[in-house]
Parts: structure tokens; sequence; C-alpha cells
């Protein structure tokens, strides 16, 4: 994954605002005369997904900021390789955030590891 310029990614974020943005005034024209829990609920669930996608956003961003040099196995310290983007689902403070992380894994040993370092 290449690094993105700003422009790239606010036109990305906003893309995903807008269908936000869309669901809500969905849930809105068709909700009939709703109470306050109902629209806070309406509103906190737009605002969760939203923090959500900024999170998804900002940790991609730092995986495509790759290391120079490959690290290195914690089981039996050899030179990992990198095998490519994989999904990973972290448990976050926001709720469960969906991202694309590089995957190294050990010939020697044959583990295979989302290095630390670079996302979450």
């Amino acid at each position: 994954m290449m690094k993105r310029t700003r422009e790239q990614k606010r036109a990305a974020l906003l893309a995903q605002v807008g269908a936000l943005i869309d669901e809500f005034l969905d849930w809105e024209e068709g909700a009939e005369r709703p109470n306050l829990t109902e629209i806070e609920d309406a509103v906190l669930k737009v605002r969760e997904r939203f923090g959500r996608v900024l999170a998804e956003r900002a940790i991609e961003e730092q995986e495509a900021q790759q290391p120079a040099e490959a690290p290195m196995c914690p089981s039996c310290g050899k030179r990992l390789r990198y095998k490519g983007w994989k999904g990973l689902d972290i448990a976050s403070r926001l709720g469960l955030i969906e991202v694309e992380r590089g995957y190294d894994s050990c010939a020697c040993c044959h583990s295979g590891f989302f290095p630390p370092g670079r996302a979450a």
C-alpha cells in the first residue's frame, strides 16, 4: 500500500462520511416522530461508525510506512519474509476496527505475524 496524499485521504473520508449521512437521512425520513432517545441512538451510531472509519484510515496510513528492513522472528530470531496484505480485526476503545496490514512469515519456523510497530 502506497502512502496517499492529504487530498486523496480527504476525498476517501468525504465519500465515507457522505454514505453515513445518507444512511442517517434515510433513517430520519423513515422514523415517524422519533423521541429524543431514538434520535440520540441514531446520532451516536453515526458518530461511532465515523470514529472507527477515522481510526482505520489512520492505522492503515501508518502501515503504508513500511520499515526499510524486515523484522526478526520473535520465535527463532531469523529474518521474516513479507507475505503481503491481510485483513485484521482490532478490538479498540472505538469498537471493532477492520484494517489491512502487512503480514510476515518465517521460513525457518513457519510462524506468521502482524509485526508490532506497523499499526496499532
